[in-house]
């Protein structure tokens, strides 16, 4: 049996807000959004990014620390591959990311930056490594 990662999930307050802020920000395209507005996928390859609701993800047993922009980050971060770190970075500020870490190239030869979404989350645009 080969494992593989399927999603990558987070929680939020507002499904519907946070889904149309990724939309906007990064040009990620809506691949599914549960009537219930509690649920919602992006496409971003062969592992889904996904939003549960706050309320559902702690129906679902679910004890977590809510992400929120005026709090650290949680220990985690999304990180996007992009062609043009600068361009994606000035889009998601754009589109009212809170700028972390403005784009720098690291010793290894990528290219990185850093946003928050408004909830809080952490986002790495990043260049392709190899």
């Amino acid at each position: 049996m080969s494992i593989t990662l399927g999603y990558v999930l987070a929680y939020v307050p507002d499904v519907p807000r946070a889904l149309a802020f990724w939309e906007q920000a990064f040009g990620l395209e809506r691949r599914f959004l549960h009537v219930s507005n509690a649920y919602a996928e992006l496409e971003t390859g062969a592992t889904a990014l996904g939003f549960v609701s706050e309320p559902v993800a702690e129906a679902n047993g679910g004890v977590f620390r809510a992400n929120r922009a005026s709090e650290l980050p949680a220990g985690i971060e999304v990180a996007l591959c992009v062609p043009d770190v600068g361009a994606a970075f000035a889009r998601a500020v754009g589109a009212g990311a809170t700028p972390v870490k403005a784009p720098t190239t690291k010793p290894w030869g990528q290219t990185v930056a850093y946003v928050r979404d408004p909830d809080g989350l952490l986002v790495e645009l990043c260049t392709r490594m190899g």
